[in-house]
């Protein structure tokens, strides 16, 4: 990788470090430049607009987010597994990212009624994850993991819900408990609408596996 590309990779890792405090509105050519030791003009040269940089920060954010939270999930089996290792990483990246902010769920707040392009890429991001998670989802579902008749949409729905109640409750709350609570919450919402046999048995194979390795705080 050529200087002008390290410099360019370590210039994004700062300004999504300090986005996960302040908010993509809050992230600023000067503060990124403090930061960074450099200047504003050499700051800048690496990026077209403050907006450029705010896209290359989301696109930094998802790339961690798949590497932490999706591609280890997609080892799991199709199925109850697989579903419940995506949702268990989830959760856990959610209470490890409160102590700074998520930059997703901050952004949300952030562009839900500002048009332009971050909101734009926000959104794609925001539902590229949802359907995967909504593809984990149905292939329980069509492996008989599920109840005949669950509403998938529903249940993603209610599983989304979950993880901002634990960044809520985490972040601007300190519940201390948080983790712990969404995911007894979790099991029951498994239990609800899994085949019990087929959840038992997920369970049961978890519970014969190494722990996941853990996640870094970001």
């Amino acid at each position: 990788m050529k200087k002008g590309e390290l410099t360019r990779v370590a210039i994004v890792a700062a300004a999504l470090e300090l986005s996960a405090r302040v908010g993509l509105e809050g992230l600023t050519i000067g503060a990124l430049a403090e930061r960074m030791q450099m200047s504003k003009s050499g700051v800048f040269a690496h990026f077209g607009s403050r907006e450029d940089l705010q896209i290359a920060v989301l696109k930094a954010y998802e790339q961690r987010f798949v590497d932490d939270v999706l591609i280890p999930g997609l080892t799991a089996p199709r199925g109850l597994p697989r579903l419940r290792a995506i949702m268990d990483r989830w959760l856990e990246r959610t209470a490890l990212e409160a102590a700074d902010g998520c930059i997703w769920i901050s952004g949300a707040s952030e562009y839900d009624d500002r048009p332009g392009p971050v909101r734009e890429e926000l959104v794609t991001m925001v539902k590229a994850w949802q359907r995967e998670l909504t593809r984990a989802a149905q292939q329980a579902a069509d492996l008989g993991d599920l109840h005949p008749g669950v509403p998938v949409a529903e249940l993603v729905f209610e599983l989304y819900g979950l993880a901002l109640a634990l960044h809520h409750d985490t972040r601007l709350l300190n519940t201390p408990d948080s983790l712990s609570r969404a995911r007894r919450v979790f099991q029951r919402i498994l239990a609800a609408n899994a085949v019990p046999d087929r959840l038992a048995s997920a369970l049961l194979n978890d519970r014969s596996k190494k722990s996941p390795s853990p996640l870094p705080h970001l």
